[in-house]
This record gives C-alpha cells, sequence and structure tokens, in this order.
C-alpha cells in the first residue's frame, strides 16, 4: 500500500501530488536493503526527507532506512554481551536524538501532537530518530525484526496532511511497530517461523488496516515468541527462529517475557512511540509488566483478530503497548475504530486525557504471594500508595482460578488446531498443523533453542472442537471465568481487581525454558474481560507491574483509572541495559527453576 497515492487521492491538489512525486523521484538515496530486505517500495532519499520536513536542512539521515535488520541473525541465545561488569552497557539516551529538543522516553502522543500543529516537528523528522534510535540500541536487545522501507515515505505524507489541515486524527504520524504475527503487506509474517519467512501476506490485518486509516506510520515489525509460545512444552520467551533472542532492557541477560517480547522491550527501549501485541493468555500484559512499560489487552471483539496468527479465536486479542496510558488509549481507539467502548460509558480519548481520581475508587487486592516476597512487599507498598491518594484498597482471592488453570490449556490445543488450519491454508508454506509438525522437523534451525513442539502434537490429537466434551470445557470455562471476576466486583463493590503482572524477569536460557506460571492474567484473558499492565515499581533493577482488570467491555473506564493509578505510582524509569546482575542484589535469583 502506498500511503503517498492515498494522500494525492484525498487532497485533490496539484501541491500535494508535485510533493509526493519528489518523494519518488529525489537523486540523493539515502542507504540501501540490507540482508533480507523486501522491495516493499522506493528508495527513501534525502531530497524527500528535506522537501516533507519543511526545513530544507532536516534533523540528519538515518543510513539503513528500509533495512531488515538482520532477520534471524541474533543468534539461538542472542544474550547481548555488554561492557565487563554490571555496569549498564554503553547506549545512547534518546534525549541525545539531535535536533527533536525534546526527549523521546517521556513524549506523550499528545505533546508530540501539539508540536506537529505548531510546526516545530515533523512525522518525518520523528521516524528519523526512532530509525536512528533502532539502529542505535537494537543490536542490544534484538527486539526489531525489520523496518519498512516506505517508513520515511508514510511520514512525508502525513506530514503533508498536517500542512494541508487533513489530520486523520491523534496517531497521524505517530511511528507504530507491530508484532511479527500481524500481517502486514509487503512486509513478512511469520510468527517467528521459517516456515512463514518465505511469503508475505498479501493484504493487511484489518487492525494495520485502522492504523494506516488513522494515520500512523509502520516504522516496522518486531520479534515474538515463536508460534506466540504455543509449540513446546518448555519453550523461551522471546525467541524465535526468524529473529534469535530478545532481551530484557534493564537487565539483558533477562527475559523479556511473551509471547509480544519485542514489542514491550521495544517501548522499553524507546525504539517507537507505541508498538501492538496480541494475547492469549498473558502476552501483553507479562511483556508489559517485565518491560516496565504500559499494556492494554482489549475486551474480546474491540479489535478485529482478522489476519492475525491464531491460536483461539475465543481469546485472542491485539492491543497497545506504550510508556503511558494516554498513548495506550490513543492507540486503542485507532485499533477498534471507535471512541466509545459501550453505550454510556467514556469515550477513550477522555479516559485517556482526562483520567479520573483515584479517591473513593475501590481496588481488590489479589496479592498472589506465589510470585516471590519481593513481589509481595511491593504489592504492600502499592496498596499503601494507592490509599494514600483517598482509594479504599482491600484484599480479595477470586473464586474458580484452580477449575480454570485445569480446563483453559485442553480447551486451547482444539481451538489452535481449528484456527491455525484455518490461517496456513492462506499462506504459503505448510498448508495444515501436520505439515508445520513436519516443517519444523525438517529444518534444525528451528530446534537451534529448544527442540520440542509438543504442543503441536497435543493439538494434532486433541479433539475437534465439534466434540460434545470440548463444547462443554469451553462454555465451563467462560462461565466460571466471567463470575470470578463479576462476582468479586460485585461482593466486594469494586470498581477493578488489581494483581501482580509478574515477578521479577528470569534469566534466559534456552535449556531450562521459561518461568512463566503467572496466575493474575487468566481470569480476564479467559473470560475476553479488559485487563491493564502499569508499572508499579521495581524488584531491584528489574520492573514489576500492576495488573488491573474490571468487568466486560470496560476498557475506557479501566484505562481511566490506570491513568490515576500510573501517574499516583509514577513507577516507570528509562533502562540502564546491564548485562547482568551481581551476586544477592534483589531479583539475582530468578531463574527458572
Amino acid at each position: 500500500m502506498r500511503r503517498e497515492s492515498t494522500a494525492t487521492r484525498s487532497t485533490g491538489r496539484r501541491g500535494t501530488a508535485v510533493l509526493l512525486a519528489a518523494l519518488v523521484a529525489a537523486p540523493l538515496a539515502v542507504g540501501a536493503p540490507a540482508r533480507g530486505a523486501e522491495a516493499a517500495g522506493p528508495p527513501v532519499t534525502e531530497g524527500a526527507a528535506r522537501i516533507a520536513s519543511g526545513t530544507g536542512t532536516g534533523t540528519g539521515w538515518y543510513a539503513g532506512a528500509g533495512s531488515t535488520l538482520g532477520a534471524g541473525s541474533h543468534g539461538p541465545a542472542g544474550v547481548a554481551a555488554g561492557p565487563g561488569g554490571s555496569g549498564p552497557a554503553a547506549i545512547p539516551g534518546p534525549s541525545a536524538v539531535r535536533g527533536l529538543g525534546f526527549d523521546l522516553d517521556t513524549a506523550t502522543i499528545p505533546a508530540l501532537r501539539e508540536r506537529m500543529e505548531r510546526g516545530s516537528l515533523t512525522s518525518t523528522a520523528l521516524t528519523l530518530a526512532y530509525l536512528r534510535r533502532i539502529e542505535a540500541v537494537d543490536p542490544k536487545i534484538h527486539a526489531v525484526l525489520r523496518t519498512d522501507p516506505t517508513a520515511l515515505l508514510q511520514a512525508a505524507a502525513s506530514d503533508v496532511r498536517h500542512r494541508l489541515g487533513r489530520v486523520r486524527g491523534p496517531l497521524d504520524g505517530i511511528p507504530v511497530l507491530v508484532k511479527d504475527n500481524i500481517g502486514t503487506r509487503g512486509l513478512s509474517t511469520t510468527a517467528g517461523s521459517l516456515a512463514l519467512a518465505g511469503s508475505p501476506p498479501g493484504r493487511d490485518a484489518a487492525l494495520v488496516t485502522r492504523l494506516r486509516a488513522a494515520g500512523a506510520v509502520i516504522l516496522g515489525k518486531t520479534n515474538m515468541s515463536e508460534w506466540a509460545n504455543f509449540r513446546a512444552a518448555r519453550p523461551t520467551s522471546g525467541w524465535s527462529a526468524t529473529g534469535g533472542q530478545t532481551n530484557n532492557p534493564y537487565v539483558l541477560d533477562r527475559n523479556p517475557c511473551g509471547s509480544s517480547s519485542g514489542s514491550g522491550a521495544a517501548i522499553a527501549a524507546s525504539l517507537a512511540q507505541v508498538a501492538i501485541g496480541t494475547e492469549t493468555d498473558g502476552s501483553v500484559v507479562c511483556p508489559a509488566g517485565m518491560n516496565g512499560v504500559v499494556g492494554h489487552k482489549p475486551s474480546l471483539g474491540l479489535v478485529s483478530p482478522a489476519g492475525v496468527v491464531p491460536i483461539s479465536a475465543e481469546q485472542d486479542t491485539a492491543g497497545p503497548m506504550a510508556r503511558n496510558v494516554t498513548d495506550t488509549a490513543l492507540t486503542l481507539a485507532a485499533l477498534s475504530g471507535r471512541d466509545t467502548v459501550r453505550p454510556g460509558s467514556p469515550g477513550l480519548t477522555e479516559a485517556a486525557t482526562r483520567p479520573a481520581g483515584l479517591r473513593g475508587k475501590r481496588i481488590g487486592l489479589w496479592r498472589l504471594p506465589s510470585l516471590g516476597p519481593e513481589v509481595d512487599a511491593l504489592m504492600t507498598r502499592t496498596a499503601a500508595r494507592l490509599r494514600e491518594a483517598g482509594a479504599q484498597v482491600v484484599e480479595v482471592v477470586p473464586p474458580y482460578q484452580e477449575r480454570l488453570a485445569e480446563l483453559e490449556f485442553p480447551a486451547l490445543l482444539s481451538e489452535f488446531h481449528r484456527d491455525i488450519d484455518a490461517y496456513l491454508a492462506t499462506r504459503g508454506g505448510p498448508r495444515d498443523l501436520a505439515g508445520l509438525i513436519a516443517f519444523n522437523r525438517a529444518h534444525p534451525a528451528e530446534r537451534s533453542c529448544f527442540a520440542g513442539q509438543e504442543l503441536f502434537e497435543q493439538a494434532l490429537a486433541a479433539p475437534p472442537t465439534t466434540d460434545p466434551g470440548y463444547r462443554a470445557t469451553r462454555a465451563e470455562l467462560k462461565d466460571l471465568s466471567r463470575r470470578s471476576i463479576d462476582e468479586t466486583l460485585a461482593a466486594y463493590r469494586l470498581d477493578a481487581l488489581a494483581a501482580p503482572t509478574n515477578p521479577p524477569a528470569w534469566t534466559t536460557d534456552c535449556a531450562r525454558g521459561d518461568n512463566d506460571v503467572i496466575p493474575s492474567s487468566t481470569p480476564a484473558a479467559v473470560a475476553g474481560y479488559p485487563s491493564l499492565s502499569v508499572p508499579a515499581g521495581f524488584v531491584g533493577e528489574l520492573p514489576v507491574g500492576l495488573l488491573l482488570m474490571s468487568g466486560d467491555h470496560r476498557d475506557a473506564e479501566l484505562l481511566s483509572l490506570g491513568a490515576a493509578v500510573e501517574r499516583r505510582l509514577d513507577a516507570w524509569r528509562a533502562p540502564r541495559y546491564l548485562p547482568t546482575l551481581p551476586a544477592g542484589a534483589p531479583g539475582s535469583s530468578g531463574s527458572s527453576e
């Protein structure tokens, strides 16, 4: 898709057509595609960037625009080695980006939009800044698989719209990274697997179409846990055969959690303004918590799943990830195509820009001491901070959790077989799950971190979704998961439930796999209800999130409350890219036992 052509048609003005022709024709090409780059558009040119920026000088040129950032080049272990000792790695800070005049770490979409409206910032300059930061920082964390060769052309088209007063909304000109299981026309969409690496989808996923319609700049694709962690019994989150291992930006030998690991790590490292992840159970909120950012799992059906590599239509949803709740809410509005989630609820834009206060709010704290004494102590401090702001915090334990844990996995096996067969039939490569299993057996690179594909094999043998036993299981899951939240909210007259999102990040180790038994995400994931992780604080150098949950389609109310919690806790801080933690440091015992 050529956004510049769309801009030309929508404006109908000769000046726009001349400008966009210049974007293609200007003679001073900047950089060539690196190995594996898709030919997804004409080269970005220095002349084009100068024209689009409107400055004549720009802010410096990104030498790798249009490149693929080493797909598959990170290696199976992929833990970046920093300088000796445990001091921070030499990573340039976002505030050092030349010519912007503000810090990418703390900039919000409303602040960026205000600068664009004043004419002191262009989308081209902002996109260049993020591209240059990817080039400088991503070799440490391996979060970005590839950048979009048309990113600067998309940005220049946005600049045209801003000049003509035809801005499409808050996301117009904002750079967005997209997880690698979300279909993006012209860019490989692999779900981390070599089986899909040679056949880019022929069309955008529905949510990408919405992002483009909102004017967002599709900056590139993020690495992910291969097949969204639904291949092996003991996977390693953040690893894929196409992208190697994504590292946690706070401590590089620690895990970023999965499966939206690249999206979470990229946002923590300020490699884009927002990113899109996907979740079946925990794969947006856990990477958000473990990488110290905000992640929202929307109510089921609020964001279209069309064009996204599936696990289960009964639980899958895409969701936004950002460094603040404001940007998260604004991105959700673009993804869903509507500002009001349900009749009578506040708008998402209002939730983003005018958060409610905490006074009088009732929050049920589900402590989950199984996540360790350091996390439990952080929850005690968090509850105290919220009470000081006027919230009423009561301790709760939602019912039916053991039964949910017993039933969820068997249901997902049947649903995965059904849904992945349907998806693979639309792509080149293996045509069904049996073919995918055979592909993995025939390609050693698929087994370079962990060899197993036990979940694939179990799904192949699982009862079909027409089986009465499966249907009874899914019906019970839906009933109990919704009751676990609804009954707790009603019994204690709560505005939301809260729980720790994650333990401190464990060390990444292909041989051991993950330590990812984290029960807090399951009730909302199975129920199809919204959940939101906001930074709660740290165990030593490692972030921990606070997971907020509420009732069906109460996304706006949850985001408004989340913004108030975020403002009260004020727990975000930029990563330091430590190579490891010294023995005895808080969180240093984290491992996959």
